[in-house]
């Protein structure tokens, strides 16, 4: 009988790729979408890691059962780490955050035309464990920040993250095949894969 582990998410697509990297190990994935009258995890951690921890400790409380949960988002070296943990927040929708990113590079290689457009998209993943045991891992990629979007796929700010390893194209321009295997959570998510095949209680 496989173990029943909760993502702390609601998204089906997300779902959908953790159970991609994970299909091999003996666990059944439930998301928030079969609890839907839980409240939200309070993130309001200094750092992804925090975040993540915060949700994984929230969601196994209130259930019992092992839970994986992450935080992620996009930190640009031009503006010392900005977005970082406030990525999704940093505007109301995708179009006005990659407007703003852009503006605020803009800005900041205006006053330092030193600083460069390098980025990386980060993702930290705590699995609390009933007990107090915690696994946590972290995973990212490499890229630049063009100055106008291109491709229509991906979403968040994909379509201004290019990434030189695949031909020089944007994260939003690569087959999502292709770009959840070499994502900031797929690295995560590998990791967190290696400290649990061994395990007796899965």
């Amino acid at each position: 009988m496989s173990l029943k582990v909760l993502l702390a998410t609601g998204n089906q697509g997300k779902k959908e790729e953790m159970s991609s990297i994970l299909d091999d190990i003996n666990i059944t994935l439930l998301t928030l979408k079969d609890f839907p009258d839980f409240p939200e995890a309070v993130e309001d951690g200094s750092t992804f890691a925090e975040n993540a921890r915060k949700k994984a400790l929230h969601f196994m409380g209130l259930t019992g059962l092992p839970v994986i949960a992450d935080d992620s988002g996009l930190e640009v070296d031009a503006l010392d780490g900005a977005p970082g943990v406030f990525s999704s927040r940093y505007a109301p929708t995708d179009p006005r955050r990659i407007a703003r990113l852009l503006r605020d590079i803009e800005l900041s290689l205006a006053e330092d035309p030193g600083r460069d457009r390098a980025a990386r998209f980060a993702c930290a993943i705590c699995m609390a464990w009933p007990g107090g045991e915690l696994l946590e891992t972290f995973g990212e990629v490499r890229g630049l920040i063009l100055e106008y979007p291109r491709g229509e796929g991906g979403f968040g700010y994909d379509p201004v993250f290019l990434y030189p390893p695949m031909g020089n194209k944007t994260f939003a321009e690569i087959p999502s095949n292709s770009k959840n295997s070499i994502s900031h959570r797929a690295n995560a998510l590998t990791e967190l894969k290696k400290l649990l095949v061994d395990r007796t209680d899965i």
